[in-house]
């Protein structure tokens, strides 16, 4: 072989061998709401358990509440994107969770000071300080985003409007894979009452929380029980399920702290395992891996998932 043939080939190469792997995204999707009800209607057949990305999974170069973050996420999991909504000076509606800029953006003070073509101007900053060149999303752009790739749990702010963000859902045909968050009883009415189609993450952490929200005309099969941030006893779970009810775990805090300090005792492999259906929280990379396990090992698919 004539040396320049051998030049190119080992050039050739070392290009294939240095080229960054594709990254593989792992999309959920639901084409009606009949599909989402089926998939959250708790069976023991029909379980299939998932990561919710806490503010959409940030890292190191992904800041939180950036739909870059979010799609990074799909590469770990089939995941549900947790994210929150602020209003700008302007009622643009705007991905943000804090009420100031200065932590999470290269912006200062109150976000509700900017318009949103002032909002614009700035970049997000992830977790460790580091500017990023990604800005900060609407609520229309992650909607129309989020279609055939994730479910969405909806977080509003404080004063920001139940029945704006619901006829931006209607807007965007998201139904199907949208969840509205809320904290009270009240709220939890208020959204039924606006959308009765819609799923609603609802605050249950005793029987008594639950049978009030039926009280209020809240059937289970429009709930998503969040049952906390500290695992409660199987119990609950088991209550919840026999209602046909999927739940969710906050394991944002005390929890994930736990998991990265003791990796070898596959601390989320074993939440799901005790009865969580949904592990909220922010250690997305451990937790997809322990997700994985367990769906292998308890043989666990669902058309809904590439």
């Amino acid at each position: 072989m004539k040396f320049h043939h051998l030049l190119f080939l080992v050039i050739v190469i070392m290009f294939t061998s240095c080229k960054p792997k594709e990254q593989k995204h792992h999309y959920i999707k639901f084409n009606t709401l009949t599909e989402l009800y089926q998939f959250l209607k708790w069976t023991p057949e029909n379980r299939f358990p998932l990561i919710s990305a806490h503010r959409g999974g940030p890292m190191p170069g992904y800041p939180e509440n950036c739909i870059e973050t979010f799609d990074n996420a799909t590469t770990y999991n089939p995941v549900v994107i947790e994210f929150d909504i602020a209003y700008s000076k302007d009622s643009v509606m705007v991905i943000m969770h804090d009420d100031q800029l200065d932590r999470t953006s290269t912006g200062k003070g109150p976000i509700g000071n900017y318009t949103y073509e002032e909002l614009k101007a700035f970049n997000l900053i992830d977790d460790n300080g580091k500017e990023t060149k990604f800005k900060i999303p609407t609520l229309d752009s992650v909607l129309n985003w989020s279609k055939g790739k994730v479910l969405l749990t909806i977080d509003l702010k404080k004063g920001v409007s139940y029945a704006k963000v619901i006829e931006k859902v209607r807007q965007y045909k998201a139904e199907s894979n949208s969840i509205i968050i809320t904290y009270t009883a009240d709220q939890a009415k208020e959204v039924h009452q606006l959308a009765p189609d819609l799923m609603i993450s609802a605050s249950v952490q005793k029987k008594a929380e639950l049978k009030r929200l039926n009280n209020m005309g809240i059937p289970n099969n429009r709930i998503v029980a969040f049952v906390g941030v500290t695992a409660p006893n199987k119990e609950l779970y088991q209550y919840l399920h026999n209602k046909g009810i999927t739940t969710i775990l906050g394991t944002m805090g005390n929890i994930d702290k736990s998991a990265i300090a003791s990796p070898v005792k596959n601390v989320y492999y074993h939440l799901i395992n005790n009865g969580a259906d949904i592990l909220s929280g922010d250690n997305l990379p451990q937790a997809a891996e322990e997700l994985d396990k367990f769906r292998y090992n308890k043989k666990l698919s669902s058309a809904h998932i590439n």
